[in-house]
């Protein structure tokens, strides 16, 4: 469903009931698209919504989000669900940490080799 923030079938955060929505999206490359209706171009759907495009960084954007949401007073209900579905997508885009191996540790390939003969070496069972 359009403009759901957190994907939850109920009247409080369905995108389709009420006049003011939230939508949270990741941008194309970096960043999220904030998306939110216009209350009074409710009935004109395509200059209904407003599209604001967030990149400057994690903090920041979060804040950003926050500001529209209070300075506005534009569904306060749906903050803090805002706030969570922006810092997943932010979460995601992040690039992912390199693991290192421990200096004194064995490779896995000779723990696996060595784990296939002692099966191949069992005895078959008497039919």
């Amino acid at each position: 469903e359009p403009n759901n923030l957190t994907n939850v079938s109920s009247y409080r955060y369905s995108g389709l009931v009420h006049t003011k929505t939230i939508s949270i999206a990741p941008a194309e490359k970096k960043g999220i698209n904030f998306v939110y209706k216009r209350y009074r171009k409710n009935h004109l759907p395509a200059k209904a919504p407003v599209k604001v495009t967030l990149k400057e960084g994690p903090r920041r954007t979060l804040k950003k989000i926050s500001n529209i949401i209070k300075a506005n007073r534009y569904r306060r209900d749906l903050k803090q669900a805002a706030l969570r579905r922006a810092s997943a997508i932010l979460r995601s885009q992040r690039p992912a940490k390199v693991k290192k191996g421990k200096a004194g540790a064995a490779p896995a390939a000779p723990a696996a080799a060595a784990a296939t003969p002692a099966t191949a070496a069992a005895p078959k069972k008497a039919e």
